[in-house]
């Protein structure tokens, strides 16, 4: 073979490679990992950088989670300022213009969704609040859907050879997606307007889906632990309100919730609050599946 075939092979080889790569997509959590998996198929490669059993607020920007960056076409976050303390950092080291800001491989789902508790102003005083607005939008299956289609047009942006595979992917992931808010919602009529506690004020978008209220909050500011007197408090009104379940998250430490349970006589559950945060929940669908049922369970 001489050299102009084994150049035009190389090339040809070369050229072969690109057009099958896939679309390399950072989610910084699991929420994100999953729907990005749903609607790209085969046609994505999916790096979460959180797992279900960690707290996305904390994160430390570890080497390795730059080196993925760095290789990334499409970073997933959630964004509203939950990512501030480690995304940052990351971005600037890895280097990756494609994925900055104003960029087509930067993707923040809470852009897509209405969000409640903005601030005017930023007042630590009152504890770890988000000005931008609450960011834990994956607690409604409805802000699921709408980030879902959001999340189509861009990967079909970047990735225009396969547009049809992901609109595929969307209609897809969308048809099964509504039958099972259809199901959600009608199990979840039996708790209509009940009252439960939680530990964290991170369940507001479940609360409003739902139609539960969720007033109780364990800690006295977000973000701040509760004191053994702050909790000694709360069993009245726990029991006043008639409130039969204290909720708290996988990432989040059971002691105070536990703790008021066993004093109250309500009932302590934990919640998986995103896909992995247990061993049964290893999509969207059974997050929202183990969620509803939890909730329901008598």
């Amino acid at each position: 073979m001489n050299v102009f075939k084994i150049i035009f092979s190389i090339t040809l080889l070369l050229v072969t490679v690109c057009a099958h790569a896939n679309l390399e997509i950072f989610a910084c959590e699991p929420e994100w990992a999953a729907l990005a998996t749903e609607l790209g198929g085969k046609n994505v490669e999916v790096f979460s950088a959180t797992t279900g059993k960690q707290d996305p607020h904390h994160i430390e920007a570890r080497p390795s989670l730059s080196a993925k960056i760095r290789r990334a076409d499409l970073i997933v976050c959630s964004g509203a300022e939950l990512e501030v303390g480690w995304l940052p950092v990351l971005m600037k080291t890895a280097g990756n213009d494609k994925i900055m800001l104003g960029k087509p491989g930067y993707f923040m789902a809470s852009d897509y969704v209405p969000l409640f508790e903005k601030s005017a102003t930023v007042d630590r005083s009152q504890g770890d609040i988000h000005t931008a607005g609450n960011p834990h939008i994956q607690t409604n299956p409805h802000n699921i859907a709408m980030v879902a289609a959001a999340l189509k047009e861009r990967m079909s942006e970047l990735d225009a050879t396969n547009a049809t595979a992901y609109d595929t992917g969307y209609r897809n992931f969308i048809g099964r997606w509504n039958a099972a808010m259809t199901r959600w919602e009608k199990q979840a009529e039996a708790i209509k307007h009940h009252a439960f506690a939680v530990n964290h004020s991170s369940w507001i978008y479940l609360a409003t889906w739902l139609d539960i209220d969720i007033s109780v909050t364990l800690e006295p500011k977000p973000g701040i632990p509760p004191t053994a007197e702050h909790l000694a408090k709360l069993i009245k009104t726990i029991q006043q309100k008639n409130i039969h379940k204290i909720i708290y998250s996988a990432y989040e430490s059971p002691r105070a919730a536990h703790w008021l349970a066993e004093k109250s006589g309500a009932q302590a559950i934990e919640l998986p609050f995103t896909v992995g945060g247990n061993d049964k929940v290893n999509n969207l669908f059974d997050l929202f599946d183990y969620t509803v049922n939890a909730l329901t369970a008598n």
